[in-house]
């Protein structure tokens, strides 16, 4: 599990809130069959086949930026709402987030769609936790879409953009797929990757993602399950 070294000021890594620690005796260990550990949205796993989280639900804001494509993103939009979040994209092309929107939630409104610059005021709570999905371009418009406690920020970027550098060293995690090698260097220089990190960024097979916090790197297979394959397709970087 990621984010398990010294404890930074904010909230850090691909670990979700913690829970009190629970007992029981040693015998009893072998009747366990069910992972125990943070909670949060399973965003894949890593080369040793060991699930990796992202706790969106937080009590501080939480800004996470993705560049890489659209399937990822949505991904995490639906595993989010399986967590019990409401889950609110702000989005310029509304008609690929449509058929997701209809299938989340057994037709209950777990995924709301909402036109850039048009996201009404959320009300996040501890008991009701926002994600919201800024699908919004190469230049995300500042607006009033921003992280609060309980209401996480998930930033889609196709492409790096001139706003890229920006949005990466603000956020708290920054997840990157395959880009060019042009791009691989800038987003090197800008997250502090190592010179194998960068040649790498270029090669990326589809699905896989280098999530990076702080001094933290984990690299990530998103693989759909059945139900997901149905309604999105296989892994795929570009739209």
């Amino acid at each position: 599990m990621i984010g398990r070294g010294r404890k930074p000021v904010r909230p850090r890594g691909l670990t979700g809130p913690r829970h009190a620690g629970h007992t029981m005796p040693a015998d009893h260990l072998s009747a366990l069959s069910l992972p125990v550990g943070d909670d949060g949205v399973v965003v894949g796993e890593d080369a040793e086949g060991r699930s990796q989280l992202v706790g969106f639900h937080r009590s501080t804001p939480y800004d996470v930026l993705l560049v890489g494509g659209m399937w990822t993103a949505q991904v995490l939009a639906l595993r989010a709402a399986g967590t019990g979040a409401r889950v609110v994209v702000e989005t310029g092309r509304p008609h690929h987030w449509t058929g997701l929107a209809q299938a989340a939630g057994a037709g209950l409104e777990c995924i709301t769609l909402h036109d850039v610059g048009r996201v009404p005021p959320l009300g996040a709570t501890v008991g009701s936790p926002v994600v919201v999905v800024r699908d919004c371009g190469m230049r995300p418009p500042r607006g009033r879409v921003v992280s609060a406690p309980w209401q996480s920020v998930l930033t889609l970027l196709p492409y790096l953009s001139p706003v890229a550098p920006r949005l990466m060293r603000s956020a708290t995690l920054v997840g990157v797929q395959r880009v060019s090698p042009q791009e691989a260097q800038q987003i090197g220089s800008i997250l502090g990757l190592t010179r194998g990190e960068v040649e790498a960024l270029p090669t990326l097979t589809d699905g896989v993602t280098l999530w990076c916090s702080g001094g933290e790197r984990q690299w990530v297979m998103t693989s759909p399950t059945d139900a997901e394959a149905g309604l999105l397709g296989t892994a795929r970087r570009m739209d």
